[in-house]
């Protein structure tokens, strides 16, 4: 192993728990998902079963924030340390649930901790590693994705249905301790990188982007029940909070598209939105409107898995030489191809379904160069002690962006879905319902954004501040 890699001798113990502490994330992610049904039926909670996983995002939003002010303050180990230990007591209270509300409970503290993680593990990222290495520690961030994307879903779904789905939560807590043995000898050395300027009210502002994130997700529900002015008055109250603390919490001009670190985590934002939108629709269009089983279906997400892994892996390889933000641009186009010709398999009954498929790898791979190509252009343009709330409005840009596209399109989907079949009953069609015009203008919408998206990466290098300014590159470190 060559001393210019991840996994040279003196950064292996490192590279190896931030991998682990990844994959236990990611795990819960992908495994709960399969499980969460199986435990809404047990604990007769079906009418919250929605909360089990907005509420993880919105306390996951207001931990993000917080954990962006205590790195700042004073490194990653409170954020890392804190998080693994509030992620461990959420597990444990989901698994031990008796009822729904416990095991949302359960959820909101996962929440709090997988914030906490994430943000502190960037910070860590940005202090253990040069920047020739961090292409290539990002692009084994999107491996460690992988095998739980593949292997997730179908052992908490045996587990679930031939165990109990208790076991999902309560067999990751032996888990968590391995990561953190790991990665202590470099928290306890690791600091704040220089002292920062405090934001004043950082905790309020986090608090005041959860309750709006909360509101915009309770309008959605309600507006897809028919509560069209409730709905409206809620969504509306929603955007004004997260719009208010935004301000404070992004970096400035980040809503103008300002060249540089503001483009930056708009970009993160707008393509995860685009993305994680199709995615959300994407297997039931494919079950419900071209008539695939569940679980072809949910092959097309694991190819996209798979896709993104190659594309971190390649923009990260030794001797890519190219401007990144090229990278940034060349990544939104193919998620833009991708989602394309993925929802081409909507609104041309003779396209077969695999092209849908295969266009979702295209776009997984572009969200892989994009989003790992983001993460190196966070640390080289961050200001100096500012990385753990540069890195904390990267996460909080992300998570935002997927609540108002999947919000948006649930809201589209359950109007549309509902006045095609108001009209297929009407005209003496027995009811059935021609769902593709649902799909085809969630698709266009999230292509729209999409769109958007490829425009910001033009702008997430500065202009040069002088002639013949060094670009911003990735070094070679071959």
């Amino acid at each position: 192993m060559t001393p210019d890699s991840p996994l040279a001798p003196h950064l292996r113990r490192t590279t190896i728990g931030v991998l682990a502490l990844v994959s236990l994330v990611a795990f819960e992610a992908m495994a709960v998902a399969t499980a969460m049904p199986v435990a809404a039926r047990a604990l007769d909670g079906l009418v919250l079963y929605a909360w089990a996983f907005t509420g993880f995002l919105i306390t996951s939003l207001f931990a993000t924030a917080v954990a962006g002010d205590l790195c700042d303050r004073f490194g990653p180990r409170p954020a890392v340390v804190g998080g693994v230990v509030v992620f461990a007591l959420g597990l444990a209270l989901a698994g031990a649930a008796t009822s729904m509300v416990m095991f949302v409970a359960g959820r909101l503290v996962q929440g709090l901790g997988a914030g906490g993680i994430i943000v502190g593990i960037y910070v860590l990222i940005g202090q253990a590693y040069p920047d020739r290495l961090r292409p290539r520690i990002f692009s084994y961030l999107s491996a460690a994705w992988v095998i739980p994307a593949v292997v997730g879903p179908v052992v908490a779904g045996t587990v679930a249905e031939n165990l109990t789905w208790r076991l999902v939560f309560y067999g990751l807590l032996p888990l968590v301790v391995a990561p953190v043995v790991l990665l202590w000898p470099l928290l306890c050395r690791a600091g704040p990188a220089e002292p920062a300027a405090r934001l004043p009210g950082r905790v309020w502002l986090a608090l005041v982007l959860a309750v709006g994130g909360a509101a915009l997700q309770l309008g959605g529900q309600q507006l897809e029940h028919g509560a069209v002015p409730l709905g409206t008055a809620t969504i509306a109250t929603g955007a004004v909070l997260v719009g208010l603390s935004l301000r404070r919490l992004l970096p400035a001009g980040t809503l103008r598209l300002r060249r540089g670190l503001p483009s930056v985590v708009l970009l993160r934002g707008v393509q995860a939105g685009a993305f994680f939108g199709v995615e959300a629709f994407l297997p039931l269009m494919l079950v419900e409107h071209r008539g695939l089983s569940p679980t072809l279906a949910g092959a097309s997400l694991t190819g996209a898995a798979l896709g993104w892994s190659a594309g971190a892996w390649w923009q990260g390889r030794p001797g890519l030489s190219i401007d990144r933000q090229r990278l940034a641009v060349a990544g939104s186009l193919l998620v833009l191809a991708g989602l394309v010709l993925t929802s081409s398999a909507v609104v041309a009954p003779t396209v077969p379904p695999v092209t849908a498929a295969v266009g979702w790898v295209i776009a997984g791979s572009g969200m892989g160069i994009t989003l790992s190509t983001l993460s190196v252009l966070l640390f080289r343009l961050a200001p100096p002690g500012e990385e753990g709330s540069s890195s904390a409005a990267l996460q909080l840009s992300d998570a935002l962006g997927c609540v108002l596209t999947v919000g948006l399109g649930g809201v589209l989907y359950a109007a549309l879905h509902d006045r095609a079949g108001a009209v297929a009953a009407a005209g003496g069609g027995g009811g059935e319902v021609d769902i593709a015009p649902e799909f085809a203008a969630v698709f266009a919408v999230m292509i729209t954004v999409q769109v958007l998206a490829v425009l910001v990466a033009r702008r997430v290098l500065p202009r040069p501040v002088r002639q013949g300014a060094p670009a911003l590159r990735h070094v070679d470190v071959a």
